[in-house]
């Protein structure tokens, strides 16, 4: 069977790696002639994590990330709320992982290159739609980012595998709209900086519109400084959703760092750890609807293409990975491509759009949110809070909607 992926990203990759060791025909079809490194700081949980372990390519991916040891949610004064432990701490067979997104994807593109052949990956090359009338094969069009000559190619699947602005997605789904905006902005940067709390700890910090996510991406180096990931979120819900185009624009730390500059607790530093970045990148903080279908004739979606979701709970890259291990048992189990589609899409549309609300409602991270309702100016005690077992039981719902759970993952 030969599937047709169009997106290079980290589900994309992921896709192809499972279908080759499936036994399928694949090529991935990427529109970036020469993909870069590019991005900040991801989350990918254990559940996803594994899939990587099956592939046997585990082992190669460590090296490039941290495994992530606590889950620390924290108020505006510096208090701890709730500290979760994560990974091979919480009982997980393999790790979480932070790692850069750029060096994730640069990864997983030479494995795909030494596993399925230099020619398995065209990039250069981006789909820009199919035929989905056709119920024998996927009939799809292409156009050479560089030259832009059009050409067309068949398969007997065609994966959408190309994330938020998926030109698949607005061709099955024409009404679908604008991505929706939650009224935030992040603005995203990296700096070498002292490791703190554990040295593999993840930091949520503050209230919704009002927080900051700091995580390491790196051991430390021989002058003792990490590679630290940091977001900063704030509620911009009285402007316009800025135009697409500049989604993925510099930012400029005096726009943000003012809302930041008390927040310097014994542990950490947030204003200046924002100042210590190279670079700021800011983004709306943006998902969609869940669609009624993914699939059309032998065309179907995967990733962002097919759920894009809130940065809340470290979903974003991992749901995609658990997508491609359903889509390939589903083509590897079924002996009909259409039937093994219908299954796919059963089985992941209705869970992804459990997560995709869930990360509406802040997931776990309504912990920030109740303590800044509850307790304002700070507490003597924690237990001031929240009742006996709240906490957890929140922290236990979000990994059950999002698959998780580490019960699920011992099995």
């Amino acid at each position: 069977m030969r599937i047709a992926i169009s997106g290079g990203g980290i589900g994309g990759l992921t896709t192809a790696l499972m279908l080759h060791n499936a036994g399928m025909d694949v090529t991935v079809y990427e529109a970036v002639p020469e993909p870069r490194p590019l991005g900040v700081g991801i989350n990918v949980l254990p559940h996803a994590v594994r899939e990587f372990e099956r592939l046997g390519i585990l082992e190669e991916l460590l090296p490039l990330a941290v495994a992530t040891e606590e889950l620390c949610y924290v108020n505006r004064h510096g208090q701890f709320l709730w500290r979760e432990p994560r990974g091979i701490s919480a009982g997980y067979p393999v790790p979480q992982l932070s790692i850069h997104r750029g060096n994730f994807q640069m990864a997983l593109l030479d494995i795909v290159r030494r596993r399925l052949g230099e020619s398995a990956v065209r990039t250069g090359m981006k789909v820009t739609g199919s035929n989905t009338d056709n119920r024998k094969s996927a009939e799809f069009q292409l156009i050479d980012s560089v030259t832009g000559r059009t050409s067309q190619d068949t398969a007997d699947v065609l994966v959408g595998a190309d994330g938020l602005h998926s030109a698949l997605r607005k061709q099955l789904h024409p009404s679908d709209g604008s991505p929706r905006w939650s009224g935030e902005l992040m603005w995203r940067g990296t700096t070498m900086a002292p490791p703190f709390l554990t040295g593999k700890s993840m930091t949520l910090i503050g209230t919704r519109g009002h927080k900051v996510v700091a995580y390491p991406l790196s051991l430390p180096d021989d002058q003792g400084n990490v590679l630290i990931n940091w977001i900063a979120v704030l509620d911009k819900s009285s402007r316009r959703l800025p135009p697409v185009e500049s989604w993925n624009r510099p930012g400029k730390t005096e726009d943000f760092i003012d809302q930041y500059s008390s927040w310097s607790f014994p542990w950490l530093d947030v204003a200046a750890l924002m100042r210590g970045a190279n670079s700021v990148h800011v983004f709306p903080m943006v998902d969609r609807d869940a669609l009624p279908t993914w699939t059309a004739g032998r065309t179907t979606l995967l990733g962002d293409a097919a759920h894009p979701m809130f940065p809340v709970g470290s979903n974003g890259a991992s749901q995609a990975i658990l997508d491609a291990r359903a889509l390939t048992q589903a083509l590897l189990e079924e002996r009909d491509p259409d039937i093994a589609l219908e299954r796919y899409e059963s089985e992941r549309l209705a869970a992804t759009a459990g997560v995709v609300e869930a990360n509406r409602s802040q997931g776990a991270a309504r912990i920030l949110d109740l303590a800044e309702e509850r307790a304002p100016e700070g507490f003597t005690e924690v237990s001031e809070v929240f009742a006996p077992g709240e906490r957890e039981a929140l922290a236990t719902a979000y990994q059950r909607v999002a698959g998780f759970a580490p019960a699920t993952l011992r099995q």
